[in-house]
């Protein structure tokens, strides 16, 4: 049997675009250190940049650490930074919209995985939420939270246009019991 690599393919997935990253500045701990949006979920593709700006921040990368529940495939190493990253996963025990990124040097940090299909002014908002010095939410909370933002947004889009189509509803009636009725039961 014969095996035939293809050499575009690989130096495609090679390139890496620019990190978009948002970091704490402060030394107040927090349960996370910041915010990484991905533009895929393709970590050998998108881990090499990430490890790029953290390599020259902080020191070599060495491990990182993702919860399947969001990355189709993990790869067990990565070639990043002039070195090799170890990628490992954690089902139960890691909160499925964290990395852990681990460094010889500088210890660990905790970013918030914002997903690469969200839209920029969604993005913006969990970026500077995760970086905020002594935050205490979890990712999958700043998660929970922008998604119930974004339901008040499209519901608020919804009722505007309701509105614009013909007016909205008269007010609910009460009945002599204070029990909410219809204008017709009125």
């Amino acid at each position: 049997m014969t095996a035939t690599i293809d050499r575009v393919t690989i130096r495609e997935r090679a390139t890496s675009p620019p990190a978009r990253l948002s970091m704490t500045s402060g030394s107040a701990p927090g349960l996370l250190d910041g915010a990484w949006w991905p533009r895929s979920r393709d970590l050998f593709r998108e881990l090499p940049a990430l490890v790029g700006v953290l390599d020259a921040r902080w020191g070599r990368i060495t491990r990182v650490t993702v919860n399947p529940t969001h990355w189709p495939v993990i790869p067990r190493k990565v070639p990043a930074a002039g070195h090799t990253v170890h990628v490992g996963w954690f089902a139960e025990e890691q909160d499925p919209h964290k990395m852990i990124l681990l460094s010889y040097t500088a210890g660990r940090w905790d970013l918030l995985v914002i997903p690469p299909e969200t839209g920029a002014a969604a993005a913006a908002r969990l970026m500077a939420a995760a970086a905020t010095p002594g935050g205490l939410l979890t990712a999958s909370r700043l998660m929970a939270d922008e998604s119930a933002i974004r339901e008040v947004v499209e519901d608020r889009g919804r009722e505007s246009e309701w509105d614009s189509e013909g007016g909205s509803a008269p007010p609910p009636l009460r009945n002599r019991l204070g029990l909410l009725t219809s204008a017709r039961e009125g």
